[in-house]
Order: structure tokens, then sequence, then C-alpha cells
């Protein structure tokens, strides 16, 4: 059977009182609706359309930018003229999931569940069921079960607003049927708009097969309609991911305090303290510690390494065994192999670190290929940007570098060379000898400090 999903993301979103649109708002990171489109993606639908409206000039370039189709709903009409905006994304397949860009958590077990209940000729709705169902759709059955309608809250009675059984929203439509039965929708309601909802009446009338199946997780459902929800719902996201976690191997010292902006793949006996922050694709092998206060960016964290805390790694690689931190910056492009240690205040760019090299204070190493057992010493660093092009350092194997030394790029630093604290370095410094630049160190006699003038 062919697949056709619709995802409605044209309302205004007036309550999230901003001038970005709704489902352009972020979730662990990630816009509402790209959580929608991800999910949608990996039924492997024949077509895949969004319906824009309210917010389409920043909504579209988003979309267009990952080829994905969009329809337009020029007015804002209800959900029923929404999905007819996007018939010719859907007319020529068997069935449409239709799915809405400001309810993100929706998960693929659910939305495959819907669409297998029944036959590609069934009007098929996914329903939850709420301790407080105000504000919501309610499912309306007959005494055998069986679905007559869903009802609206403004439209409903007091016996209906008692039914805990509500409309998620989300439905799997036959689509032959669907262009006729759009047709057929009026607006007499208390909000003058054209429910995708009364499709439900419609069905019951011409004796079409209604099925339903019921998503046990409210949160799993959840709109976004303010920015009270968005974090609800953002809190209820970082849990899950945590708990996801933890029964992987990782020990989060508070599970709260953690934050999974993307994907994360871990091995096991990782332990993670308060307040990490995780962004983009990141892995951690086993037995890796992070530190509190550390934020990691599309890294990869080897086997055994510890990051100290208040650390920032950013695409960069850390070795088996390495330490960084605390107070430590990695950089994009920077490479550390295995026992390498990066100490406290420490900014490494676009470099590689040899095995066992250490830079333990206080230093600035980019565009730089180091080898292995090197000693930087504190306040050290790389004059690697000319005012107008960058140049790269090389240190060979077994360097030592004194405190205080500026290494000016491009410049070599030969197998086994030393160089003395204070240096300027501008040229190669030969293997196996001592380099260094001297001044004079005298003492002026009888000297005395200036006094701050009295005004």
């Amino acid at each position: 059977m062919s697949l056709s999903i619709i995802i409605l993301a044209a309302g205004k979103g007036t309550r999230m009182k901003s001038a970005k649109p709704k489902v352009m708002h972020t979730l662990a990171n990630k816009p509402l609706l790209q959580h929608v489109i991800d999910t949608a993606k990996q039924l492997n639908p024949s077509q895949l359309a969004v319906v824009c409206g309210s917010g389409a000039d920043d909504v579209v370039p988003y979309l267009q930018q990952q080829g994905i189709d969009t329809a337009m709903q020029l007015e804002q009409k209800g959900t029923g003229h929404a999905v007819e905006q996007a018939k010719a994304f859907y007319q020529e397949s068997d069935q449409v999931l239709v799915l809405y860009g400001d309810v993100p958590l929706i998960e693929k077990d659910t939305l495959e569940a819907l669409i297998h209940e029944g036959d590609a000729n069934t009007l098929k709705v996914l329903t939850t069921v709420l301790d407080d169902p105000t504000g919501y759709g309610r499912i309306v059955r007959d005494v055998t079960g069986r679905m007559l309608m869903i009802t609206e809250e403004k439209d409903a009675n007091e016996e209906t607003r008692e039914i805990n059984e509500v409309n998620t929203g989300i439905m799997c439509i036959p689509a032959k049927w669907l262009n006729g039965a759009l047709s057929q929708l009026d607006n007499n309601n208390a909000q003058g708009e054209y429910y995708l909802t009364d499709l439900i009446a419609k069905a019951v009338e011409q004796g079409m097969e209604i099925d339903s199946i019921t998503c046990e997780d409210e949160q799993e459902v959840a709109g976004v309609n303010n920015r009270v929800q968005l974090a609800e719902l953002e809190s209820y996201y970082q849990q899950k991911k945590a708990t996801e976690l933890m029964m992987a191997g990782v020990t989060m010292r508070d599970p709260a305090r953690v934050d999974i902006r993307g994907e994360l793949t871990v091995g096991q006996d990782i332990t993670v303290d308060v307040n990490v922050i995780f962004e983009g694709n990141n892995t951690l092998a086993n037995d890796v510690t992070i530190g509190a206060n550390c934020i990691i960016i599309n890294s990869i964290i080897h086997e055994g390494a510890e990051i100290l805390p208040n650390s920032i790694i950013e695409n960069a690689e850390v070795g088996a065994n390495c330490s960084v931190g605390p107070y430590a910056r990695l950089r994009p492009g920077s490479r550390l192999a295995a026992k390498a240690k990066v100490g406290n205040f420490v900014e490494i760019k676009n470099a590689n670190i040899g095995l066992g090299s250490k830079i333990n204070h206080l230093s600035y190493i980019g565009d730089t290929d180091m080898g292995a057992d090197v000693n930087i010493g504190a306040g050290t660093i790389t004059c690697n940007y000319d005012g107008a092009n960058k140049h790269r350092t090389v240190i060979g194997d077994r360097v030592f570098v004194g405190s205080d030394t500026q290494l000016v790029a491009p410049v070599v630093v030969e197998d086994g060379a030393t160089i003395g604290a204070g240096s300027t370095i501008r040229k190669d410094a030969p293997s196996e000898a001592l380099t260094l630049t001297v001044s004079k160190q005298k003492t002026v006699s009888g000297w005395q400090r200036p006094v701050k003038k009295k005004s």
C-alpha cells in the first residue's frame, strides 16, 4: 500500500507570543516541525508534504533546503481546508497520514500501528485518554463502542464534555475517499472552520469502516501551543533520553540536569556529572567520565578519557585515556591521540596532539601538528595568523617547550628539541638542541615607582 504523509504547519501560533512561526521553535535544539519530519521519513512514504501558511517566509525556505514539498494554505479555514490544499500530494496514494507540525514527540511505532490497523479502505483515528480533556475534541461512541463522531469542545454539550477519550488529530485516511469527503465538509460550527474531524460523521453516514487505536502516553501526542507547554515537553523529552542512557550503562549524577540535543551513542560504565549538554552527534566509548558543566558538540570521546569540569569540546576527537580540563576548550579540528593531556585554560584549534603529549595550562595551540611525548610549558602560544592567512606549526616527538614561548608559524620544531622559556621562535629549531631567544637582564638601582598624583 502506498502512503502519503501530510504535515499541517500553517497555524499562526499566537499563544507563543513570538515573531517566529510556532513550528520553528525548538525542542532539544531542533525545530518542532523537524521532529515530525524525521519521524515521518522513517515510515518511507511515497509522498511527504508540509502545508504552510502563517510564517511561510521562514518555513518554506527551511523545507526547500531539505527538498521537502510544500502546499500553501493562504487563509486559515481549518484543518479540513488545510489538508485539501495538499491533495496534489496524496491523490495517487492508497492512504493519507495526517500529522501536525506542533506535535513533535509522536513515535514511529505508534504511527505504524495506526497505519496497519484495518486495511486501506478503513478510516483510522489515533486517540488518547486524559484526566483533564479540556480543550480537546471528544470521541463520541455508541453503546457498542463504535465511533460516531468527534465533537470539538466549543461545540460540545455538558454530557459530551464529560468524555475523557479525546482526538489527537492524527488520522490515516483512504486517499480516494478523502477528496470527495473534504468537498462535503461545512463550517457550521463555533469556529466557522472546516474541521477534518467531521470526516468521522461523514464516514458513519456512508457506512465506512472506522477503527481507532489509543496512545497510552499523552505526552507523545501533546501539542505545543505556548511556551509553558514547550518547556513541559522539553523536560519530558530530556527525562526520557536520560532514562534510555542510564538503561544503556550510563551513570548520571542527576538525570534532570543533563540535556541531550541530538544523538548520543554510548558504551558502558560512563559517568556524566550535572549540567552537561550534548549537542549534535556525539559518541562516548566505555569508561568515559564527563565532569560538571561541560558542553560536548559533534565529538568522539574514546575509551577511558576524562573530561574535567567546565570544558567545551566541539567537532573534536579525544583519544583513549586522555585528560581534558578543567576549563579547557577543544575547537573544531582538534584531535588528541591516546594519553594526551590538555589542562586548565588551554585552547586547541585544528591541531593534532600526539601520543602522551601534555599541554597543561594557560596555552593556545592552533593549526599545529604535534608529535608524541611533547611537553608544552605554561603560557605557550602558536602564532598561526599573520592578519590575512593561517599557517601551521610542526612540533616533532619528545620536544620540550619552556613557559611563555611564542612559536611564530610557519615554523618547525624538530624531534627532541628544547625551547628555552620566554623565547619567540621565528625560525626552525633543530633536533636535540636548545633554542632560545635571549634578552639581557639588568637592574636599575635607585629606581622609584611612580606615584599617583593628587588632584
